[in-house]
């Protein structure tokens, strides 16, 4: 049982916590084994590609060669199961790599479909779905979008991805669930979607948003056939140690096009200074497989906690995960504010804040975020965001240490407690 002297936990909540934590058990092992596989796979690839002090060292300026910049691209393709990556920390968020990635595949006339449903909300101006006309979205530059909707149980239509790729330049999968309640599609859910497309539209373009998916389960999405998978350094494979970026792995000619989209025509991938982030970028991918399974633990924690006290949680118990996060429906904005505030509370960094709902940029609700990170922003580290519209569910992820996760969502509940919103 965890020590009291810290934190003034309800001792029924302390009993609870325990017994759950010892129900994990199998799971938490089944998590261990997939952190030791892919951490043999980082190190493998390290070793393979020469991996040395040379490398941590930044450029500036132009960056012309820079042997650490080429060498973390050579780690990334290798890990990620791909014949080319591009990894920067010029990405400022996962938006803007897969902003980059789209402008640089898609051209005027081309047609985009997203199989998995609509796509993220920080996404839709990028791609035209909403916003103004004129400021530079996929729609502005003659770029069709359309999607397939999922099916009631939150399953891809298989049927309907068929008709709708024929001729389409891209086909666009979202791992994770998004602000949905939907489930995140594993490698093998994503498997069967580019059989499908590719029976029907074989040079169809197979994108992946893979933010939060990275090193939860043993293979990519690019290895089970998709041609670029996309996702952000501050999540997953950033370890909590890389301060910024994002990367994209895949087919060789895809990757140049985004490196070409990311510089410009002509100079691709051979310049762009790394200043002084080689060696944490390096190190976060190091560690990351590590990391993640602690996020994963906390994850698992967190649903299996949640659920014993009466809120649906998702995915539910025995489901296979495809990503760190849980959701939780909580019902009503008091308690997504209280459940967050807790979060915070639990957080190394600006734990004495408490966060309200706002209007964040990209966003068309109200949007609470609890993160109190050392990287701003940075969901591997414990965070849980909300937006305040139906369902009324919370989404948390993260946890770089499975302690302090531990103890995050323990202050979570507790927060809910004291305000009288629940009792045990």
């Amino acid at each position: 049982m965890l020590d009291n002297n810290f934190f003034d936990f309800n001792p029924k909540l302390l009993e609870l916590a325990a017994k759950v934590e010892c129900d994990c058990k199998e799971k938490f092992a089944e998590i261990e084994e997939i952190a030791e596989y892919n951490g043999a796979k980082v190190l493998s690839a390290f070793i393979n590609n020469r991996v040395g002090e040379f490398c941590f060292y930044g450029s500036s300026g132009y960056g012309y060669g820079d042997t650490g910049r080429d060498t973390l691209d050579r780690v990334y393709s290798e890990v990620m199961g791909a014949e080319d990556a591009l990894a920067r920390h010029n990405f400022v968020s996962g938006t803007h790599a897969l902003s980059v990635a789209l402008f640089g595949v898609l051209r005027t006339g081309d047609k985009i479909v997203a199989i998995t449903g609509k796509p993220y909300d920080t996404l839709e101006e990028v791609i035209g779905i909403s916003g103004v006309d004129g400021k530079g979205s996929l729609k502005d530059f003659g770029i069709t979008y359309n999607q397939v909707d999922l099916l009631e149980d939150g399953q891809v239509d298989i049927d309907g991805i068929k008709n709708a790729v024929k001729g389409v330049k891209v086909a666009y999968i979202q791992k994770s669930r998004g602000y949905t309640l939907r489930p995140t599609y594993t490698t093998d859910d994503i498997a069967k979607m580019v059989k499908a497309v590719k029976e029907v539209s074989p040079n169809t373009i197979i994108m992946v948003d893979n933010c939060y998916g990275e090193f939860v389960e043993k293979c990519e999405p690019t290895d089970v056939g998709a041609d670029l998978i996309i996702g952000s350094l501050i999540k997953n494979p950033g370890g909590g140690i890389a301060k910024t970026g994002g990367y994209i792995a895949g087919r060789k000619d895809l990757v140049e096009l985004c490196a070409n989209r990311l510089t410009c025509v002509g100079i691709g991938k051979d310049i762009g200074c790394t200043l002084s982030q080689n060696k944490e970028m390096f190190m976060g991918l190091f560690f990351a497989p590590d990391v993640v399974a602690n996020a994963n633990k906390t994850a698992t924690f967190a649903m299996e906690l949640l659920t014993g006290l009466g809120f649906e949680c998702f995915p539910k118990r025995n489901e296979k995960r495809g990503d760190i996060i849980t959701a939780v429906r909580l019902g009503n904005g008091d308690l997504i504010t209280a459940f967050c505030q807790g979060i915070q509370k639990g957080a190394p960094v600006d734990s004495y804040i408490a966060p309200e709902a706002w209007e964040m940029p990209g966003y068309e609700s109200k949007v609470i975020m609890a993160a109190g990170a050392f990287n701003m922003g940075a969901s591997i580290e414990l965070s849980a965001d909300a937006p305040i519209r139906e369902p009324f569910a919370v989404w948390l992820q993260g946890g770089i240490t499975y302690t302090s996760g531990k103890i995050g969502v323990m202050l979570a509940v507790q927060e809910m407690i004291s305000r009288g919103l629940i009792s045990l």
